[in-house]
């Protein structure tokens, strides 16, 4: 006997008691969201976190089993799928919508990853390393049901002890794990697929925002970039606390920024191909006024770019750059001279001696450093050890600086003064 559309064979209407249970957790977290964590002890922050944590993996399993079953919500709406109706109605994003949907049915196929969610032990993020990694297994001919249904209950496992990140380097070798004689040479040879799938997706992209800025975007293999920010890493100098900025440390972003800057300013270029004969250099092209005043401008190559002089004469200090000086007449007067860079002996001569940036207050170590002319090289400094100072780059930005003035103390420090 048909009891009619949404109910059940007690006589109740099921949305009766979803209701009320939705009531019920919205009621909860008004209360919550009304109470001010500044006045909560430390252990009942820690013991908030844990369990959102853990209801946050719950409320996820609910929305994906949901999710799995809504092919009734796209019918009825005319969608291709329950993503259409949620970025209709939702407003939630194509490709989020259609990648919680996919997400949803493959939770539905993995039983034991549906019960680590419903659990609260398994995030959303972990299900969907899990279930990419299980739908490899199951494409995989070597491999076999059983041992699906082996890597299915290791993965849950060691969802429970790692971190998403954790798990997906996990997941990529389950099988050689699972049996090493039968699957290490084919993780090798997955992992070579995945290292020359990389190098086709490598690339490189900048555009000119005209502000002054240029706005990179790069794409490199994992190997690459673990190498790249190891070296950022180093160089961004956390613990330096900036005298410009009183003390206060810049935001890390930033710092990894200027150390890529760093990295691009003073790359041996005797390592990079030759063109024509010639090692790879960049053109300054300036007059000699603009040379030596503080706010003249020069051209970057040989497509005009503008930037300052102050820019050039720092940029002289520690790249391999040509100046183009011109004459009156624009004829060319100097096409400056490599030995105005220190050789790698006088750089370590000056580590010895300096140990650290010489400005005043800075202890950046001798390794962050770039060697200085105290008398500029463009007016006929010398490149010798008396004529050269230590400074990081973000002083060494300053001491070519016009809005900056400095003096030499008699300890032989630098200290920097900002022109009113």
């Amino acid at each position: 006997m048909s009891l009619g559309s949404g109910i059940d064979h007690w006589g109740t209407n099921p949305s009766d008691s979803i209701d009320a249970a939705l009531g019920a957790i919205e009621s909860a977290v008004q209360d919550l969201l009304a109470s001010d964590p500044a006045y909560w002890r430390t252990g009942q922050k820690k013991d908030l976190l844990e369990r959102l944590e853990k209801l946050q993996a719950q409320q996820a399993a609910l929305k994906l089993r949901v999710l799995a079953s809504a092919g009734d919500i796209a019918e009825e709406t005319g969608a291709k799928d329950a993503s259409g109706w949620m970025r209709a109605e939702l407003l939630v994003d194509k490709t989020v919508a259609r990648s919680q949907v996919k997400l949803a049915a493959g939770v539905a196929k993995y039983d034991l990853v549906a019960a680590g969610m419903a659990e609260g032990v398994v995030s959303q993020d972990k299900a969907r390393v899990i279930t990419k990694a299980l739908d490899a297994i199951e494409a995989d001919p070597a491999a076999s049901s059983d041992d699906l249904v082996l890597a299915e209950k290791l993965l849950v496992d060691y969802a429970t002890r790692l971190t998403a990140n954790e798990l997906m380097i996990v997941g990529r070798r389950i099988l050689a794990e699972i049996d090493p004689g039968r699957f290490e040479q084919a993780e090798a040879k997955a992992l070579q697929r995945e290292e020359e799938r990389a190098q086709r997706r490598t690339f490189f992209q900048s555009r000119d925002n005209g502000d002054g800025t240029i706005d990179i975007h790069a794409r490199v293999s994992r190997a690459v970039g673990a190498r790249l920010r190891t070296i950022l890493d180093s160089l961004a100098q956390p613990r330096k606390l900036s005298a410009e900025d009183k003390g206060v440390k810049a935001p890390y972003e930033r710092l990894l920024g200027q150390a890529f800057a760093r990295v691009v300013e003073t790359y041996d270029v005797d390592q990079l191909p030759r063109h024509g004969g010639h090692g790879t250099t960049v053109f300054i092209t300036m007059t000699l006024d603009q040379l030596r005043a503080d706010l003249g401008t020069a051209a970057l190559g040989f497509d005009g770019d503008q930037i300052t002089a102050a820019e050039a004469r720092r940029m002289a200090c520690n790249a391999d750059l040509v100046p183009v000086v011109l004459g009156t007449d624009s004829e060319i007067l100097d096409f400056g001279r490599t030995a105005r860079l220190a050789h790698p002996i006088q750089h370590r001569a000056l580590r010895l001696r300096d140990k650290c940036c010489q400005a005043e207050e800075c202890d950046a170590p001798a390794a962050w450093t770039e060697a200085h002319h105290l008398k500029p090289w463009s007016e006929g400094g010398r490149t010798d050890l008396e004529n050269m100072v230590l400074l990081c780059w973000r002083d060494h930005r300053r001491i070519h600086d016009p809005n900056y003035g400095y003096e030499r103390l008699p300890d032989g420090r630098i200290r920097f003064t900002r022109r009113t």
